[in-house]
């Protein structure tokens, strides 16, 4: 009994070890694809910029294998699509080919919720876009035959969305569906950088030094570890020589070219062992004769790109230095409140638009459920999303602005707009009166970036600049109005946007008010002509000279005290001199009169009846002569 068990657990043993061997010989035929028997599971992190998709492999997979994939936004507003596909196709042509099908499905007219899905099933093996909790894509595949197998992880084909996301990839590993499984390896899908655009980029840049603007910066994209960037610069005209100089967000040197400004090209290069964020790109121009040297210049930059330094490649691949950030702004005038001419100022009720695209304030909407945020305050914007507001001031603002509210929205895509509606006094030193009561004058807002235009470069924004129809000033009508983009140097080049418009006097109260009552002191000098009695004319003559003195005092405190004469001016000087003339002629012919030659004072009259409306036109020519000769 004992023997016949002793030699049964002998057989189970032999029999056990033929199974191991077996087993073990499969594992060796198979390679470490049985691996995925196991649950295997693998968290990838990555970026999808808008337009574009990134394109992994998966090797290995066999036959009866199930894979499971997650895909998640993690910043912007990145609306995950996923996608499996058979690798033996050309990946680059499959890509392509399905984003321009169902943009030309889309562009056609037909429901993006009808043509994506019929178009993917084409195209893929299997996909999703919404199968996870919200946003998030998940995808369940059984693998049909052994071999390698191609993932797609891009944006909704419908939305140009865009972020940072977790990709998780499972073989035979259904936690993943769940969007909480914990990763045990690393290799299961491998980026295909080529193809996905990572990994090598050439970018080409040309820009301008002068004696205004010596120096300039680029902001550099984020920077993966183990990238090398390479920078050529070379001058095309002028006389500059440019000096290179990179540096890292703490404004630390990283690296130079040229430093000692003496030739007419620089390079340089440096690799990032780490991630790096915030680093920046600095032109200069070198000095020569104590002066920077100027002129406009090609700059290349590349990532693992060392044909750069030749000053050769081709641009290809991402942008590595982001650009200036452009706002829209525009000015909706409603009222002008007052025109203060002594004080050369005037008040307006206004609206201030300004409209930008950051990415870095994107978001995906299912973070709030909602469809755009509302700040009430720009401290509450400042907040949340740090220096991200293009900051500005009113270069011609006198005193407090009094705002009535103020409202920045944020879509999900990045794109922030600002309103304000406020009440302010501006200053006015632009005005000229020299042409008064005839002249045309100019008004300007003036909105000034408090950042360089490296930064933030402003742009006009048609839609909303406009004059209000009833701006409830009686005095003045506007006649035209413009607005213009310009830089400024304030402690750097900055951005200025111009609102302009130019305004002219309502004529008729200065000729009821100040051209006709002239007109009537003329007149009434002129009719004493007509009297015989030259005392009466002289009395008459000398109360109109006291009547024109009181009326110039009169209208005389609606000016500031200029350093010109205006036409008006002129107009009155000429009204006072002749009429100071006339008093004194009338005593002459009196005198005549006394001293027994009044034939010859009636003759001299006879001639001045009509010489005295001669004098005044030609003052009215004169006056407009020496205005105009005097600008």
């Amino acid at each position: 009994m004992i023997r016949q068990n002793n030699f049964s657990f002998y057989l189970e043993g032999r029999m056990k070890a033929m199974l191991l061997l077996v087993q073990l010989l499969a594992v060796l035929a198979m390679g470490t694809s049985t691996a995925f028997s196991v649950s295997s599971i693998e968290d990838i992190q990555g970026h999808i910029d808008p337009g574009r998709s990134n394109f992994y492999t998966i090797p290995g997979l066999q036959k009866g294998d199930t894979l499971y994939l997650y895909g998640r936004g993690t910043s912007g507003n990145l609306d995950p699509f996923l996608a499996v596909a058979n690798s033996s196709l050309n990946k680059s042509l499959l890509i392509a080919d399905f984003k321009a099908e169902v943009e030309q499905d889309i562009k056609e007219g037909q429901d993006p919720l009808d043509a994506i899905p019929e178009i993917a099933d084409r195209y893929f093996l299997a996909w999703d876009d919404d199968g996870g909790g919200g946003y998030d894509a998940a995808v369940k595949f059984q693998v049909p035959a052994g071999g390698d197998y191609g993932l797609l992880f891009g944006s909704s084909p419908a939305e140009m969305t865009f972020g940072d996301y977790l990709l998780t990839v499972g073989v035979n590993a259904p936690s993943v569906l769940t969007g909480k499984s914990v990763a045990n390896r690393d290799g299961l899908a491998l980026l295909d950088k080529n193809l996905s655009g990572i990994g090598y980029a050439v970018q080409e840049i040309r820009g301008n030094l002068s004696a205004n603007k010596t120096s300039t910066f680029y902001n550099l994209r984020a920077l993966s570890g183990g990238d090398t960037l390479y920078v050529y610069i070379e001058a095309e005209s002028g006389d500059l020589k440019p000096v290179l100089m990179l540096t890292d967000f703490g404004n630390k040197t990283l690296g130079t070219g040229n430093w000692g400004g003496l030739a007419n090209s620089a390079n340089l290069l440096h690799t990032f062992e780490q991630g790096s964020k915030g680093n920046r790109i600095i032109i200069k121009g070198g000095e020569e004769n104590g002066s920077s040297t100027t002129g406009s210049y090609r700059l290349l930059l590349g990532i693992n790109a060392p044909e750069v330094l030749a000053g050769k490649a081709e641009a290809a691949g991402q942008s590595i230095a982001a650009e200036p950030i452009k706002v829209k702004a525009g000015v909706e005038l409603d009222q002008i409140t007052a025109i203060n001419q002594l004080d050369q100022n005037f008040n307006v009720v206004a609206n201030i638009w300004m409209q930008w695209e950051n990415p870095e304030l994107a978001f995906s909407p299912q973070e709030c459920n909602c469809s755009f945020k509302v700040y009430r305050s720009i401290e509450q914007f400042t907040q949340e999303y740090g220096s991200n507001f293009p900051e500005f001031t009113i270069f011609n603002q006198q005193g407090n602005r009094w705002t009535q509210n103020r409202v920045i929205v944020v879509r999900p895509d990045g794109t922030a707009t600002y309103f304000e509606r406020f009440w302010v006094t501006l200053q006015a030193p632009d005005f000229d009166f020299r042409r008064y009561p005839l002249d045309k004058q100019d008004f300007y807002l003036l909105i000034d970036s408090l950042y360089p235009e490296e930064y933030y470069i402003y742009q006009i924004w048609p839609e909303k600049t406009e004059i209000g129809r009833q701006l409830g000033e009686e005095e003045w009508y506007i006649t035209s109005s413009d607005t213009n983009v310009s830089s400024v140097k304030i402690t750097d080049v900055n951005s200025r946007f111009s609102f302009h418009f130019q305004a002219q006097r309502h004529l008729l109260y200065y000729a009821f008010r100040i051209l006709l009552p002239i007109f009537v002191i003329v007149f009434i000098s002129w009719v004493t002509f007509f009297l015989k009695d030259y005392g009466k004319r002289g009395d008459i003559a000398g109360a109109n000279l006291l009547l024109f003195i009181a009326f110039n005092f009169t209208i005389g405190s609606d000016l500031p005290k200029l350093g010109y004469l205006t036409l008006l001016d002129w107009f009155m000087f000429f009204t006072f001199v002749l009429t100071a003339l006339i008093f004194v002629y009338n005593l002459s012919l009196k005198l005549l009169e006394v001293r027994d030659k009044k034939a010859l004072a009636e003759r001299i009259d006879r001639i001045m009846i009509w010489i005295y409306p001669l004098l005044y036109i030609m003052a009215f020519i004169i006056a407009p002569w020496i205005i105009y000769k005097s600008q």
